[in-house]
């Protein structure tokens, strides 16, 4: 069978792309094989209903987004009590605010309760440029492997920019609670 260029499987790589996704790291998620997921994207082969919702749940976009490549991009407005919660660490209460199917840009907004760290520990998370803004409070920024953490104290309207593969923490150091944000470009995978 030739290649294709319509069908489900060209937008199947361009999203998981966009997400830097690994074919692998979607099989897995979508419950098939790298080889199906790799002859899928390349036309030579087709996927069943319930395989193409696995694969869009994964990739956090609609069957829609499959097969609609003209569709203008549609303004979703998130009021501030429905915007979809994160499980976080103690005290650190995480929001999505960019909705799915993420493309370019990733944006979380987080209330830190006073003393709150967002990890116990650094953490790393792909390879992309994020941007970290304090909203209200005084927050505590490490960046940096344990040996040679930089510590950046930052407060309203303050920011730090940096690649998310540098090990990276935010602590709440005021007596009151911190509002921040997190804008991360191109969009990271789960």
């Amino acid at each position: 069978m030739p290649p294709s260029d319509t069908g489900p499987g060209p937008r199947i790589r361009q999203f998981r792309t966009m997400r830097r996704m690994t074919v692998r790291a979607l099989a897995d998620i979508a419950q098939a094989s790298p080889s199906f997921i790799s002859q899928l994207e390349r036309g030579r082969t087709n996927a069943s209903i319930g395989t193409l919702r696995r694969i869009t749940a994964a990739l956090g976009i609609t069957m829609a987004d499959l097969f609609d490549e003209t569709a203008p991009a549609r303004p979703q407005v998130v009021r501030r009590a429905d915007r979809p919660r994160l499980d976080g660490a103690q005290g650190v209460h995480k929001y999505l605010i960019s909705q799915p199917p993420l493309r370019n840009v990733e944006v979380y907004a987080a209330d830190l309760d006073p003393g709150a760290r967002t990890s116990p520990t650094p953490y790393t998370h792909g390879d992309a440029q994020e941007i970290f803004l304090v909203i209200t409070g005084n927050v505590r920024v490490w960046l940096g492997p344990e040996a040679d953490q930089q510590a950046h104290d930052l407060g309203p309207g303050d920011s730090i920019e940096h690649p998310s593969s540098v090990p990276h923490l935010a602590a709440n150091t005021g007596e009151g609670p911190a509002e921040v944000l997190w804008i991360i470009s191109p969009a990271t995978p789960d």
